[in-house]
């Protein structure tokens, strides 16, 4: 038997039975399982069938990735958590027409934040990692026969069986390699969304409709450090700041399936490197798949950090800028009425909202979580000029006329517009002349086959409907 590495890091020893002596970690055990058959071993670590990503592997992950990190909530945080959230929706009331959810601030621990917004994850990464997934699967069984030290797997293949056949694809040796996918993948992401955990403020910090409306006390006294913020405004300021995207989402029915369509579009033109993908695979030690020994830093070591890497198409390029162009807006309104809620009632308003906006510009928390895995931004690079723009809407058009705007997507503003936000309030913008309530009459009269406008940036309608 050579000695080289075997696929996916399982390295051989001298012997091929159990009671032999070896150089695995195993023994006599080539494959490092005390004596168990590698693909007995893999059948237990892959038993997921929940899609592409094995998230019981994400969240445990996570969850181990915070362990002491956590801590859980006090009776006096949640009260003032909870009295910040009822104040902040009170002074929202009177700066925005759209109404509140009616539903408490609650205050979650870090962990809490992992289990409640996985679901969203789930939905957002899905249609990235099943690409990613189906791509590692065919190259590694693509460059399996090449890989040193097959000699050793093909002495635990079933009689009959060759790496011939294995390499050629599909059938229930592909199925396990595309859950080995999933199962890297899950560790990925967990390992990412623990070190997001413990930055976040709230489920909407990341500008995305992540769970109900909360707040993480822990992190908003880590985030208070060196402001010298009184810690009772800051919570106050976070408070409007979630209230204030959970009504926009709540009442704006298009806009998640927006992004969505965005994030899968992009999602249809991953690829990966196989080579790059061929390096991971043998440089991962079987230990690390073992749940009850998880280290997510060697993981993350072993894999790489171009594994997940892609160059984009103009079509992806495209379908970022969109995402980039919506999240800016969604960020520029948000900032724009906690300003004006805030303003004058709160001391500390205009230094937190600068603050924020760097943070958010600059790339926050959910830019670096989804760059490391797939190379997708959700940077509101445009974030002043958004604002800038829903300022300007206000003066021209009032309240009502500014926030009509979301009640549709043919009336939203495209990424040319935060060029001259005064010329798209105005209506003399050569992108767009229309006023908005009466937009929304004539698509109210407007025949189901009619023809639509097309979509700022020439993104399509139709599919940015389905609420």
């Amino acid at each position: 038997m050579s000695g080289g590495p075997f696929p996916f890091g399982f390295s051989g020893g001298s012997g091929g039975e159990s009671g032999g002596s070896g150089d695995g970690p195993g023994g006599g055990d080539p494959f490092g399982f005390g004596g168990g058959n590698i693909f007995a071993e893999l059948e237990r670590l892959l038993s997921w069938q929940g899609g592409p990503v094995n998230w019981n592997m994400a969240r445990q992950v996570a969850e181990q990735s915070i362990g002491d990190a956590d801590s859980a909530v006090s009776m006096g945080e949640q009260s003032a958590v909870r009295e910040a959230g009822r104040l902040a929706d009170h002074w929202l009331d009177e700066v925005t027409t759209l109404p509140g959810t009616g539903g408490e601030v609650t205050a979650w621990t870090r962990m809490e934040w992992v289990r409640e917004t996985l679901p969203v994850w789930q939905t957002l990464a899905d249609p990235i990692a099943g690409k990613v997934v189906d791509a590692m699967g065919s190259a590694v069984a693509g460059g399996l026969s090449n890989l040193p030290g097959m000699e050793g797997l093909e002495s635990q293949l079933p009689p009959g069986l060759d790496l011939g056949q294995l390499a050629a694809g599909g059938g229930p040796f592909m199925g396990m390699l595309k859950q080995i996918g999933g199962l890297l993948f899950g560790m990925q992401v967990g390992s990412a969304l623990a070190a997001l955990a413990q930055e976040v403020v709230s489920p909407t910090d990341v500008g995305l409709p992540l769970g109900g409306p909360a707040l993480l006390p822990r992190n908003i006294a880590a985030a208070g450090e060196g402001l010298e913020v009184p810690d009772d405004q800051l919570r106050l300021y976070l408070a409007l700041r979630e209230l204030a995207h959970q009504r926009l989402f709540a009442h704006v029915p298009w806009l998640r399936s927006h992004l969505l369509a965005a994030v899968e579009t992009y999602a249809r033109g991953i690829t990966v490197d196989p080579e790059a993908i061929s390096r991971a695979v043998t440089n991962i030690d079987p230990s690390m798949l073992d749940p009850t020994k998880l280290d997510p830093e060697n993981l993350v070591e072993a894999l790489g950090a171009d594994v997940f890497q892609t160059e984009n198409s103009p079509e992806q390029d495209a379908a970022l800028a969109r995402l980039e162009t919506t999240l800016a807006l969604i960020e520029g309104w948000v900032d724009e009425i906690v300003d004006a809620a805030a303003r004058d009632r709160l001391p500390s308003a205009g230094a937190l909202r600068e603050t924020i906006r760097r943070r958010r510009a600059t790339g926050g928390p959910a830019e670096q979580t989804f760059a490391a895995l797939v190379g997708l931004e959700l940077r509101p690079r445009r974030l002043r000029d958004a604002a800038a723009l829903w300022r300007a809407l206000l003066d021209e058009r009032g309240m009502d006329g500014r926030d009509a705007v979301w009640s549709h997507p043919d009336l939203m503003p495209g990424s040319s517009d935060l060029d001259d936000p005064q010329a798209f309030a105005t209506g003399s913008s050569t992108n767009n002349d229309l006023d908005p309530i009466a937009e929304l009459q004539k698509l109210a009269d407007r025949p189901d086959d009619a023809p639509r406008r097309e979509q700022p940036d020439d993104e399509p309608g139709p599919d940015l409907d389905k609420g």
